[in-house]
């Protein structure tokens, strides 16, 4: 049987693996994202880090494409702030008639239908794009500077498995894509990455059927721009409770594995010509879910080493809008809360160890982002307070892109 056809069972395995859920023996998160040092800190008072980043840093590795529409220099990286940490690998490229507000008309024209191109019809591969909730990012151009992730769209819904694209504005012919196959962590809020290829096919697939390619000359591939065999890793921990249907269409080694598994990346970009555009995607939609954190985790931040461990629990809140204009203009607010508690827990007793006093955490997201025919703007605030017995600990980021200005990245983190 084909690979793909086998997620047939796969999404239906994920559903049970998610509500039965489990202890991971080491995870890094989305919402409660471990620690990583950050060049240009600063140590502040009462010992306070202080991070800023002014966006007039060019992130090292630049590389160059080239189309009939001209040739574009990128990082060939999507990051969480302005100084070039690599996140995700741009894995597609749009050019032509490829706004991003005009790529996401497309995908969301699209019936779920895409039996014709070997996908099966079964969740998430039956479903119809929509707008996604999704942690901010930011890339690099030479003709545009730094650009916000201010359009992101999913194939399927947040929990358990879907396809999340994320698309960046240049300023001149293209639009940079970066897009996964992800799926949630068990007792978690939060994805792992899965596979890049799979759902670079994906959107090709979409593209190709929307009628909008160029019929002469409807895609390329581009040399090598990034990492290859592979890009960033599943952790063994997770991977080992993948169905074998999912790590089969991912093209995986064979579970149980003893070291994390590289996410496969051939390390280059699809690069898809566009003429014409569809219909504007017009009016305003809004999603709200909750999702209950039960798991045990690193402490994230302010750890006292790798044995610092914290059992969260508690539920976190999703909400989103997402408004879209016919004269081409598109902007969105999406808010992410919670207020968990965190147990102290000794990992090295099994099951975990309750130690300490457990106390309260607090979790507050906002962004907001908008589009029209020429401005772009991006803002996101990303707020972690822990209530600790002996004093209050916190980090707090914010990211700011502006086509006609401001590009910032600010973090501030408090530990006793």
């Amino acid at each position: 049987m084909n690979p793909i056809h086998k997620l047939l069972h796969a999404a239906a395995g994920l559903l049970l693996l998610a509500a039965a859920g489990c202890d991971l023996e080491r995870h890094e998160g989305k919402i409660f994202e471990p620690e990583r040092p950050i060049a240009g800190s600063v140590i502040g008072q009462a010992g306070t880090d202080v991070v800023r980043q002014d966006g007039s840093a060019v992130p090292s590795g630049l590389v160059t494409v080239s189309s009939a529409s001209g040739p574009l220099t990128l990082w060939p990286f999507t990051g969480t702030d302005l100084a070039g940490h690599a996140s995700d690998p741009v894995n597609l490229l749009f050019t032509g008639d490829a706004d991003p507000v005009r790529l996401r008309d497309a995908l969301l024209s699209l019936d779920g239908d895409r039996t014709a191109f070997g996908f099966p019809p079964a969740y998430p591969f039956d479903a119809r794009w929509s707008d996604a909730i999704g942690d901010a990012q930011a890339t690099y151009t030479e003709s545009g500077g730094w650009s916000g992730s201010v359009i992101q769209l999913q194939l399927g819904v947040y929990q358990p498995v879907r396809v999340h694209l994320r698309l960046f504005r240049t300023r001149s012919n293209w639009t940079v894509g970066a897009v996964h196959f992800e799926v949630m962590i068990p007792g978690t809020a939060d994805h792992q990455v899965v596979s890049w290829e799979l759902a670079e096919k994906v959107v090709l697939a979409d593209l190709l059927r929307s009628g909008l390619v160029d019929p002469a000359h409807p895609f390329d591939t581009s040399d090598p721009i990034n990492p290859a065999p592979g890009f960033r890793t599943i952790p063994s921990v997770i991977y080992n409770q993948l169905p074998p249907e999912l790590i089969g269409a991912i093209g995986g080694p064979a579970a149980p594995v003893n070291e994390d598994v590289p996410i496969a990346s051939d390390g280059r970009a699809t690069i898809v010509h566009l003429v014409g555009h569809a219909e504007p995607a017009t009016g305003e939609k809004t999603q709200s879910f909750t999702l209950q954190y039960q798991q045990v985790i690193p402490k994230p931040i302010c750890s006292d080493g790798p044995a610092d461990w914290i059992l969260v629990t508690g539920p976190v809140r999703f909400t989103g809008t997402h408004r879209s204009g016919a004269d081409g203009s598109f902007s969105y607010e999406s808010s992410l809360s919670g207020r968990l508690m965190a147990q102290p827990v000794d990992l090295s007793a099994n099951p975990p160890k309750p130690v300490g006093d457990p106390y309260p955490v607090q979790i507050d997201d906002r962004q907001t982002g908008a589009l029209d025919a020429t401005t772009e703007a991006l803002s996101a605030r990303v707020v972690r307070l822990a209530q600790e017995k002996g004093g209050s600990e916190f980090k707090r980021s914010e990211l700011r892109v502006n086509s006609r200005g401001t590009k910032q990245y600010l973090e501030n983190t408090h530990c006793q």
